[in-house]
């Protein structure tokens, strides 16, 4: 794997610091210095204009709009429009003038520049000292948070502190709708209401294809009440005024912002308007202190359970952190069937997309924090049911196709390679439902709305497969698997072993409501039109399906007639080439056994214990080589399996690519926007890597390690009704209850292969040999 880091940012636990201004990295700094509270989100930009170049990124979950998809031709299955996430308002606009120059950092002469996101008070500083043609110096100090108690509220804080001379700054601040989207390169607002009302200065705007409405207003606190002036114009409204500096005195422009999406495509503009008016002034008597406090006591709190402590490598301790912090705000739970696109709220990647990672990847960080939380990522797959029963109509198939991207249940790529024949996301949700309800025990999800999933998944996986007229195994033709490179093939070995699975948790489910829950089993069929025969044609399928391995070596073979193609080694690519997609002709990644992420190693990750230990040796053996790692989901599940077999250089390198993904730059596109699922592989990384913890057995079982370097790391976690912390030293480990419910005694625990319960007194162990480094 040829990454190298491109670092500028300063090392420390809580925090990540630029000192002094580097311009080349403006737009990575912007994706890095996001701040989000799951309902809003804002790239870390210079409110006050910046000419070079910058992306200013607002954006709200689930916010989106509509474009036309420009195809080559009509053939059936093809998107025809497509959806995805729209930039929005920039509630931080703001413009400072003196001496007639405008401040802008790509032209003004600054000194003394450091940026700060604080991970514990959730806060983005700016400050630097200004310097005017004339020699006046004014020294500027920013702070900005989205509330994560207030989900509409943003707030703004300009300090402006003269040090060598008294006299006026002009300043504008407002609200503009004219920031352009950066893939589509257009605005796509129209703003048909705008103005002054009850002391909040406030404007909304309207998508101009779905109509989908934003009501954005603020109210301005200044230091020494100077006046201010109205400044309307298309799209823009704002306040001008004078501050007049006294030398040496510090002066306070606070500016609280009220934001308002509206989700209900059928409320009026006015009604918008009206609500937004009220939310606006439930704020109009919090101080900034106040909200503040409020925000960080929530970061505080979160903190004290979510937190991975890694003593003795101070580069993964804050990469570990930022990671927990960026998922923390894109997503906790707060908006009920919400989902997590690939970049978050941080960037205009992949259009706002989620992918069939959310369930693979990001849902176990939720399973064992925020278990409500990750019944809503479920939620989400189940409140656009309906739109993948209809897809899969399209694609000439029955039951439920999931779209491989979407936004809000509707197919939104436009490759059709990728739309038409990655089927991995139904297994996927299906996997997620076992996961969750397997861990959590949710049967009350699982026996009204995940059974029902699952009967239309399978029903997609029935029609969608056929059988072999000559080995009279069922299997999948013509597919692309989560390595993608290599599209059109039989038999991809991840697909079929999930859709087995699908179809045996699906029967498996069946029959236990059978016994348990009668009366809503029938409720199910009914709904649903199941039929006695697709219980037994599933079970079939499921006993027949193909899963291509060599028996004498348990190597699986990725898909039928991988094993003929021809072998290129990795190393003998010019780094220049790098990443492929850019570099070679689509068809010429294809030709060569080269993969791009995991794919056996994938299922057999999801279904650990199910393999023997040298069956995954083998497998990891040999496809580990052959991998490039050009998906960021691709480090995190190789350390866990190098980890697993003892490779631990291997796993430790490749953790520290998967927690500084973002923070180094490792893939050179972090300009776009952060890797959201592969933060959240970072925390599988810790703890079913180094922590050795696997959740797909009977009892929640634990081998834990630790890389030679550290001294010592703890992570805990939310299990059975109580909060389990793991302390693992260079000697030993221990487990502790620090906390649990009224009716959780204990829990049932495997570590090093003995099983244990977990009480108040706690486990203490010596750490094998086998698990040194």
């Amino acid at each position: 794997m040829v990454k190298i880091a491109q670092r500028y940012l300063e090392i420390d636990p809580w925090r990540v610091v630029e000192k002094g201004f580097h311009p080349e990295q403006s737009r990575v700094s912007e994706s890095i210095f996001a701040l989000a509270n799951e309902y809003m989100g804002v790239r870390g930009y210079f409110e006050e204009g910046y000419g070079g170049e910058q992306l200013i990124g607002s954006y709200f979950s689930g916010f989106y709009e509509e474009a036309p998809v420009n195809r080559q031709a009509a053939y059936k299955g093809l998107i025809d429009r497509a959806r995805f996430m729209v930039n929005t308002v920039d509630w931080l606009f703001t413009r400072i003038e003196m001496d007639g120059e405008t401040l802008d950092l790509a032209r003004s002469k600054v000194r003394d520049f450091q940026r700060t996101l604080d991970f514990k008070s959730g806060t983005l500083d700016r400050e630097f000292i200004w310097e005017t043609g004339r020699g006046k110096q004014l020294k500027l100090h920013f702070r900005r948070f989205v509330s994560m108690v207030r989900p509409n509220l943003g707030a703004q804080q300009i300090t402006f502190t003269p040090l060598n001379f008294s006299g006026p700054v002009q300043v504008q601040s407002g609200l503009d709708f004219s920031p352009v989207h950066a893939e589509k390169k257009r605005n796509f607002w129209c703003c048909p209401r705008q103005g002054v009302e009850d002391g909040i200065v406030a404007i909304l705007g309207k998508t101009e294809n779905l109509g989908h409405k934003l009501f954005s207003g603020f109210q301005l606190r200044l230091d020494g009440a100077p006046k201010t002036g109205l400044i309307e114009r298309e799209k823009f409204i704002g306040l001008e005024f004078v501050f007049d500096l006294k030398c040496g005195e510090p002066v306070t422009m606070t500016k609280m912002v009220t934001n308002y999406a509206a989700q209900n495509p059928g409320l009026t503009v006015d009604e918008v308007w009206q609500q937004g008016i009220r939310l606006a002034a439930g704020h109009q008597a919090l101080s900034f202190a106040e909200a503040l406090a409020e925000h960080m006591a929530f970061w505080a709190e979160i903190w004290r359970d979510l937190d991975i402590t890694i003593e003795g490598d101070p580069e993964n301790q804050q990469g570990i952190r930022f990671c927990l912090f960026q998922l923390h705000q894109t997503f906790h739970g707060a908006n009920p069937g919400g989902n997590i696109g690939a970049k978050g709220l941080t960037g205009e990647a992949y259009n706002g997309h989620t992918f069939w990672d959310t369930e693979t990847y990001c849902l176990p960080f939720y399973i064992f924090n925020n278990p409500s939380a990750a019944r809503n990522l479920l939620e989400f797959r189940y409140r656009t049911l309906p739109q993948a029963l209809a897809r899969a109509k399209e694609l000439d198939c029955n039951g439920a196709f999931y779209p491989i991207a979407t936004i809000d249940g509707t197919e939104s790529c436009g490759l059709w390679q990728h739309a038409s024949l990655q089927l991995q996301v139904g297994s996927a949700v299906a996997y997620g439902i076992w996961h969750y309800t397997k861990v959590c025990g949710d049967l009350d999800f699982l026996y009204t709305k995940g059974i029902e999933m699952l009967i239309e998944i399978s029903r997609y996986y029935a029609s969608r497969g056929q059988w072999s007229p000559r080995t009279g195994e069922f299997g999948f033709y013509g597919v692309m698997g989560p390595d993608e490179f290599h599209m059109m093939v039989n038999n991809n070995c991840y697909l079929n072993f999930m859709a087995k699975k699908t179809f045996e948790f699906t029967l498996e489910t069946l029959a236990r409501m059978g016994t348990e829950r009668p009366d809503l089993l029938a409720a199910v069929a009914a709904k649903t039109g199941l039929q006695p025969g697709e219980r037994e044609d599933w079970a079939v399928m499921a006993a027949k399906m193909r899963l291509p391995q060599d028996k004498e070596t348990g190597l699986y073979e990725q898909h039928d007639g991988y094993f003929d193609l021809p072998h290129l080694d990795p190393a003998s690519i010019p780094v220049t080439e790098f990443p492929l997609y850019d570099h070679w002709a689509y068809d010429r990644i294809y030709r060569y056994d080269l993969i791009k992420q995991p794919d056996v190693l994938m299922f057999m990750f999801l279904y650990n214990q199910e393999f023997p230990e040298e069956v995954k040796r083998v497998n990891y053996d040999y496809y580990e080589p052959r991998c490039l790692h050009e998906s960021s989901l691709s480090p995190s599940i190789h350390s866990i399996f190098a980890n697993e077999l003892g490779y631990y250089d291997q796993a430790a390198r490749f953790f520290r690519f998967a927690t500084r993904l973002d923070l180094d730059n490792y893939n050179r596109n972090t300009d776009q926007g952060l890797h959201m699922t592969s933060i959240a592989a970072a925390w599988m990384n810790i703890v079913y890597g180094f922590g050795g913890m696997r959740s797909d057995g009977p009892v929640l079982t634990f081998n834990p390690s630790i890389p030679r370097e550290w001294q010592a790391y703890r992570f805990r976690l939310l299990y059975r009704g109580a909060i389990l912390e793991v302390s693992v030293g260079q000697e030993e480990v221990e487990f502790k209850l620090v906390q649990r419910s009224a009716d959780t005694a204990a829990v049932k625990v495997k570590i090093y292969g003995t099983e244990y319960l977990l009480g108040d007194s706690g486990i203490k162990l010596k750490i094998p040999a086998r698990f040194r480094q």
